[in-house]
């Protein structure tokens, strides 16, 4: 199967057309078509093979490593759907949402930050959501501090503006950006992206290698990925310490295109779902997935999984609006207004499972 690494996004070349999409269910129909055989003094005719499905994948540690460690899984996928799948994986999260925005994938593994705007945006559906082998409902974001920094406290950190340096993750990123953006410095109307002597933006396995060896004095990252970390990096996670802990945030999520065909995404859903939880081959796909993240399987979830990630957009918004400069106190209630009315027409649609 053809596994493709970009760095920040994907070439051109892997656009698929509306023709191409259209296809998919003609070729299904000689598919099922063909098991007729052909007719009297009539030469067997092949099957056409299925166009790819294509699977995205949020890097967890680097795009080449996420793209080994899901192989296993989608090509029990490809056997399970007779249908080739194809994955890419890219080293930020502009890239998977450009490729999405661009339809240009099929199925991705996602935050649910990134899924939301997938859903509200880019025509795709969740199916599932991610569960782990601890029996976990969810991770926690981190600030991560060197064990021997002065930092013992969030208020100690914010008692010297302007003096630290920090690493965070892209803005879609939930734990590495929104949850601490808006749990620790949007509640005090406060921006980290001013309040700091620098800021530097990376992915969280860089970002804790940043401070371990002391090229940023505080770092954001996660309960989930530290764990990885700790296993590939044990000299340098030794040198680190959890300054301060969020409240759970719910798993990642797989997200479908609507538009798919509807036998395949019937099929995809059945795959993922049963996908280590039943059949002959549990203990074997098991084994499969723990390569991912320790992950036990994928539990059946729709839109509405996305609802606390729809808060989280939610409460950022409220409190940036209150601490922007407006021309009037009418102008402030005017936009918080609208906030909130937003806000309550994307739930709606959420736990009514529309897009």
């Amino acid at each position: 199967m053809q596994d493709i690494h970009h760095k920040t996004s994907i070439p051109a070349a892997h656009r698929r057309s509306s023709a191409r999409r259209s296809g998919l269910a003609k070729a299904l129909l000689l598919l099922a078509l063909a098991g007729a055989g052909p007719a009297m003094g009539d030469a067997a005719t092949p099957a056409p093979t299925p166009a790819p499905l294509t699977f995205g994948i949020l890097p967890i540690g680097g795009p080449a490593e996420s793209l080994t460690a899901w192989r296993p899984m989608l090509d029990d996928m490809s056997h399970a759907l007779h249908q080739p799948v194809r994955s890419i994986s890219v080293s930020t999260y502009e890239g998977l949402a450009q490729a999405l925005n661009e339809e240009r994938v099929d199925i991705a593994f996602v935050s649910g930050r990134l899924a939301l705007q997938a859903v509200t945006l880019d025509r795709m559906q969740v199916i599932a959501q991610l569960t782990r082998g601890d029996g976990s409902h969810g991770y926690h974001a981190v600030l991560l501090v060197r064990r021997d920094s002065p930092l013992h406290s969030v208020a100690d950190l914010l008692r010297q503006p302007g003096h630290w340096r920090y690493a965070r993750g892209e803005a879609l990123s939930v734990s590495g950006y929104l949850v601490p953006e808006t749990q620790i410095f949007a509640s005090r109307n406060l921006d980290s992206d001013t309040f700091f002597a620098s800021v530097t933006i990376d992915n969280h396995q860089n970002n804790a290698l940043a401070v371990a060896n002391g090229e940023v004095d505080v770092a954001t990252n996660n309960t989930a990925d530290m764990e990885r970390f700790a296993e590939h990096f044990p000299d340098q996670f030794a040198r680190l310490r959890v300054l301060w802990t969020s409240s759970l945030i719910p798993h990642a999520v797989i997200v479908v295109r609507r538009d798919l065909d509807p036998a395949v995404r019937q099929a995809v859903v059945g795959f993922v779902t049963r996908y280590a939880r039943t059949g002959p081959h549990v203990a074997a796909e098991l084994e499969k997935l723990k390569r991912i993240h320790d992950i036990s399987g994928f539990a059946a979830a729709g839109n509405s999984a996305l609802v606390p990630f729809a808060d989280i957009d939610y409460q950022l918004d409220r409190r940036r609006a209150l601490s922007a400069q407006w021309v009037s106190p009418a102008a402030l209630q005017a936009r918080l207004q609208k906030i909130a009315n937003d806000h309550r027409q994307l739930l709606q649609q959420l736990r009514a499972g529309k897009p």
